[in-house]
């Protein structure tokens, strides 16, 4: 009989002697690896039982199974570490192989632009020299050459009743897209911030003085290449711009290759500007190195082809040859070239809009980046790289964000063919309203019959758009996300929530600034670069009054949160919500609300003049072209667009008061936003008044108690006059004050939270009174602080007031915020009790 043996090592203590062989049978191998398969680690009791349970193992101390399970172990981990490193081996090798070739690329892109600077001075210095008559007739024969070369008969008839003429197209377009891929075609420039290496996105290149806009990408991915063409081909699963794909023919080619004619639907990212469409062939086949390759360019009146399906609701948008490349990489895996070419037609949008259908980075975040990040997410889903909580499957939770996205993608649109109709405006045009009573129509029929209760007969659609100015998208859409009760009113949400259920509550008003609610973020899944994040939001539930006792319960939000990385360059940052119930189900229907901000180009001029910060789009579309073009005092005026949408059911009764109330709250959001953008970025000479002075009665008696207090525990004014102020003046000038003041609760068993600021410590915190009761105090200070601030505690409470030295804080936004000194005092109340903690931040800025 063969026998298996081990020597266990163990020390002296253990009662082994070290150089002990233990021989084991293969039957006893096998009786151990099927334990270790249940159980990598047992305890001594389950090792003893093990003997116990298996008489083939009865001549093996126990000690020595013990040493069995620890050789085993460590033989795993050493095995798993092997692969890993094996892995991580490959993907070097074949980043290495990537970067060799991007760098021959380079080398001939260098060549070519050396030549033509030589022939460009030798042109120059040709010219600048004695010419003869002959110029003329060099000139005459060159340009009758050029038009020969240009002139070449009209390729084989090409439609699609004659495939050698689109099998022309095809090998056409596949010649120029492999020229753009691995060649010199286009003049690539790196994308600022995508570094290459084998745990980053790839290599990522936009194009530089390109007829059109352009984007590359290069990277690898642990997939094989026919499943990486099977996913990219799938454009509506990863692109998220892209209504629909209809592959109207298919015709077999040599090499096992397909030529399909496709015409693809784009949504408009904005309520300003027509959707795309597009008219294609696509081409994909194998090459002679077993690389597989797909190209898509357009049939144009220039390439010939049929002529593609008319649709008025669209601008017809040109895809120059673009596609992607697949390489079978050594050991498995494949690496992937992405280029996306296109013509968007930007001159048929407004000048304002023009950036964004103008830019080559938003080009590559959008399409050629997604793309590449899709691919991999499947992969690591795959491998079982990504593992998520609650027991949902990968898929599902990207169904889930898909079906957000296109829903309102549906509702800023508003196509015709889903079934929406505008609705009669109020007088006012800045608010949009659009009503669909055939909601089974649009978002692949997620809505169905089934998503209306029995009162319910179709959807309501408010949205607008608005010109920001100096605000980052990323920044914005995070405030929005983290301080809800600063633009939400939550008696729509009860009556958006309503909609789940069969008895709504009565239709809401709009409420300025609404009831808060506290909200609870519980996050679901996250993509694998933490670009977009799925979440359930708990708003807890509150009463207004006994009758309306109805809306004191939890309601739920699925909501989509994306682009909030600042450090990405071009990219759109996005905030889109549905009500669900607490089943949650996997086909839950969803009516998404939300907002999209949108970076548009930095833009210089030579005009100084400060700019509006805020600006309705709707009113510098009709000819405030002057406001549009303004620029900062620095001469850089940063943009970006905001698009509202949200949508709401309603049944034949209330259609009407649906829409006022939807018209109001979509105002009041809009209202909030400029707000908050004012808070974000203050600047002087902005069109946006300030926000408020609070003139509340207790907003008066605090002020009242913050002066007095100061005064009494330091001897001097806060104002630094011997009169003091009283009443609305008082709050006014402690409102205006220079330096920021600002309250924090005095609790003993809770963390101190702001409950008070002037206008300068709102700026300086970057938030706004209702948010600001959000904000804790040990958050705001640094550890310096903290410790500064509890050394001077006790001295605070029994002399009433200590001076802080200079440090450093943090603002809402996680921006670090630097001043010279801090006095703290005590506030006391009219019966000498303590109120609060004052705080005042002298010369304080942004680091």
């Amino acid at each position: 009989m063969m026998m298996v043996h081990t020597m266990n090592r163990e020390s002296p203590d253990n009662g082994l002697d070290s150089g002990k062989y233990v021989r084991y049978t293969p039957e006893q191998v096998e009786a151990l690896e099927r334990v270790y398969t249940e159980c990598p680690k047992p305890s001594s009791l389950r090792r003893q039982q093990l003997i116990r349970e298996c008489p083939i193992l009865s001549n093996i101390e126990p000690k020595q199974i013990k040493v069995w399970f620890q050789n085993r172990r460590c033989r795993e981990k050493q095995r798993k570490e092997a692969a890993r490193l094996q892995t991580v081996n490959r993907k070097l090798n074949a980043m290495n192989k990537l970067l060799m070739e991007e760098n021959d690329r380079l080398q001939k892109q260098v060549s070519h632009l050396v030549y033509e600077n030589g022939h460009m001075k030798h042109q120059l210095h040709t010219a600048s020299g004695t010419t003869t008559d002959n110029s003329c007739e060099s000139v005459v024969v060159s340009g009758q050459q050029h038009q020969q070369q240009n002139s070449n008969p009209q390729h084989l008839q090409r439609d699609a009743n004659n495939p050698a003429g689109l099998l022309s197209i095809a090998e056409e377009a596949l010649a120029e897209f492999l020229s753009k891929a691995t060649g010199t075609a286009v003049d690539w420039v790196q994308m600022i911030g995508m570094k290459p290496g084998p745990d980053s996105i790839g290599i990522v290149a936009i194009s530089r003085n390109c007829s059109g806009i352009a984007a590359r990408a290069c990277g690898l991915v642990s997939l094989e290449p026919m499943k990486v063409a099977e996913i990219l081909k799938d454009r509506p699963s990863w692109l998220r711009d892209c209504r629909c794909v209809d592959t109207l023919s298919v015709i077999p080619a040599g090499n096992g290759g397909t030529i399909e004619l496709i015409y693809t639907q784009m949504y408009a990212p904005t309520t300003l500007a027509a959707a795309r469409d597009f008219w294609t062939l696509r081409y994909s086949t194998c090459l002679e190195d077993g690389s597989y390759v797909v190209c898509e360019r357009s049939l144009t009146s220039a390439t010939g082809g049929p002529t593609g399906p008319p649709s008025s609701s669209f601008v017809r948008a040109e895809m120059r040859p673009s596609g992607f490349l697949i390489r079978p990489c050594e050991g498995g895996g494949s690496i992937l070239h992405i280029v996306d070419h296109v013509d968007l037609d930007a001159w048929s949008v407004p000048e304002v809009m023009r950036p964004l259908y103008e830019s080559s980075k938003i080009l590559a975040q959008k399409m050629t980046v997604a793309a590449l990040r899709h691919v991999r997410q499947i992969a690591q889903e795959t491998s079982g790289e990504v593992q998520y909580g609650g027991g949902r499957q990968p898929a599902v939770l990207r169904t889930f964000s898909q079906r957000l996205c296109r829903g309102f993608n549906d509702a800023v649109n508003g196509f015709v063919d889903d079934g929406w109709t505008p609705m009669g405006s109020d007088g006012a045009e800045d608010i949009t309203v659009m009503i669909n009573l055939s909601p089974g129509k649009f978002g692949g029929a997620q809505y169905g019959n089934s998503f209306l209760p029995s009162f319910g007969s179709g959807v309501l659609c408010a949205k607008a758009s608005m010109l920001l100015q100096n605000v980052p998208p990323a920044v914005l859409i995070r405030f929005l996300r983290e301080h809800r009760s600063e633009w939400a009113d939550y008696g729509v949400d009860a009556y958006a929530a309503a909609s789940l259920r069969a008895s709504p509550f009565a239709v809401p008003c709009a409420r300025a600034g609404g009831f808060p609610s506290n909200q609870v973020i519980l996050p679901l899944a996250q993509t694998v670069e933490h670009e977009e994040s799925l979440e359930v939001v708990r708003l807890e539930g509150h009463a207004y009054s006994p009758e309306d006792m109805g809306l004191a319960r939890d309601m739920y939000l699925l909501q989509l949160c994306s682009g909030v990385d600042e450090n990405v360059v071009g990219g759109c940052a996005q905030l889109v919500f549905a009500p669900i119930d607490e089943s949650f189900a996997d086909d839950a229907p969803l009516l998404p609300s939300g907002f999209r901000v949108i970076p548009l180009e930095h833009k210089s001029t030579p005009n100084g003049a400060s700019a509006n910060r805020t600006l309705d789009l709707a009113s510098a579309l009709e000819g405030s072209t002057r406001q549009a073009g303004e620029a900062d005092p620095n001469g850089c005026n940063f943009r970006s667009v905001i698009t509202i949408a949200f949508q709401f059911t309603f049944d034949n009764h209330s259609r009407d008061s649906v829409a006022s109330m939807a018209r109001q709250y979509v105002r009041s959001i809009v209202g909030s936003i400029q707000r908050v953008a004012l808070a974000i970025a203050p600047r002087p000479g902005s069109s946006i008044s300030p926000i408020s002075v609070p003139t509340s009665p207790e907003a008066l008696t605090l002020v009242r108690w913050i002066s007095r207090s100061y005064s009494l525990h330091t001897g001097a004014g806060l104002f630094g006059s011997d009169s003091q102020p009283s009443g609305d003046t008082l709050l006014h000038q402690l409102w205006n004050h220079t330096d920021a003041i600002l309250c924090c609760s005095l609790k003993t068993n809770a963390s101190p939270v702001f409950t008070f600021a002037n206008q300068t410590g709102l700026d300086m915190l970057e938030t706004t009174l209702v948010a600001l009761q959000d904000i804790m105090l040990d958050k705001t200070l640094d550890e310096s602080g903290r410790k500064a601030l509890c050394s001077e505690f006790p001295k605070i409470m029994q002399q009433g007031y200590a001076h802080l030295p200079a440090g450093v804080c943090a603002s809402s936004m996680g921006r670090m915020v630097s001043y010279e000194q801090a006095t703290v005092w005590k506030v006391l109340e009219d019966d000498e009790s303590n109120h609060c903690l004052a705080f005042m931040f002298v010369n304080w800025s942004f680091v």
